[in-house]
């Protein structure tokens, strides 16, 4: 999957659905393909996962697919990551499966993952390895009925990638537009506007969402309370992170930690 050595393995497994768990997987950052599509979840801690020119955040709980042939790459900052992963082969069709999903994963889809980990890495064909992802395929359409917009377009204009490091850098302070200008010696108008072609966010939007990734690597850690994440990324209230977390994710911040 991220590893060269990984991709050669499972582009070698002749068999049409393939499981690979491995506790602590260390992902390179090399983009690449392979012909299986593939359904990553997230046990624990959270995952970076680009593909076609866009960065999704895949968080704690939730699971990503990724078509067939989609040049892609991952990489996880968490200390602790748990990823499960599942490979499909596909024929054309449903048009679910041709576009990348994010989604949280629904309970009874979380258990039939874990269930499918005691087939992790075997290569011989088995009818009811078969059948069962079989199934978890099928019923992803519904499961994902409710899909999560958790993507940032990477701009291709050189202008911009300074403007992109300063908002990472200094996310949790009010953005300063002057500073911003001076930096990509352009006008405001310019760079706002550019900003806004190349991303599909304006600056201030784009700052609430870098403020909710954050978050969201923080609740994946369970080490601090939400009062404790709701400063330390930026906002002077509880509630003004919580209505924001809600209008990014469509749920509260301790939906999260309880789920």
């Amino acid at each position: 999957m991220g590893c060269s050595n990984h991709i050669v393995t499972i582009e070698g497994i002749e068999k049409s659905n393939f499981v690979w768990f491995e506790e602590n997987w260390i992902h390179d950052d090399a983009l690449h393909t392979h012909r299986k599509a593939q359904l990553i979840y997230v046990e624990q801690g959270f995952q970076y996962l680009t593909v076609a020119g866009k960065m999704y955040l895949l968080p704690q709980n939730h699971v990503a697919w990724v078509p067939s042939n989609a040049l892609h790459k991952t990489n996880s900052h968490s200390e602790r990551i748990k990823l499960m992963t599942l490979f499909f082969d596909m024929e054309p069709g449903d048009q679910f499966f041709e576009n990348v999903q994010i989604f949280a994963a629904p309970k009874v889809l979380r258990e039939m993952i874990r269930y499918a980990e005691k087939w992790s890495k075997l290569t011989e064909e088995n009818e009811h390895e078969k059948i069962f992802l079989r199934a978890i395929r099928n019923e992803l359409p519904s499961f994902g009925s409710r899909l999560l917009h958790l993507e940032i377009t990477l701009p291709s204009e050189n202008r911009l990638q300074t403007v992109l490091n300063h908002l990472h850098d200094h996310y949790t302070h009010p953005i300063k537009m002057e500073d911003i200008a001076i930096l990509s010696n352009l006008s405001l108008r310019t760079v706002e506007r550019l900003f806004k072609k190349e991303t599909g966010m304006t600056l201030v939007k784009y700052q609430q969402f870098l403020r909710i990734i954050k978050s969201l690597e923080l609740l994946s850690t369970k080490e601090l309370t939400i009062s404790q994440i709701a400063y330390q990324v930026g906002y002077q209230s509880v509630q003004a992170f919580t209505n924001s977390f809600f209008a990014v994710m469509g749920y509260r911040p301790s939906t999260f930690i309880a789920d």
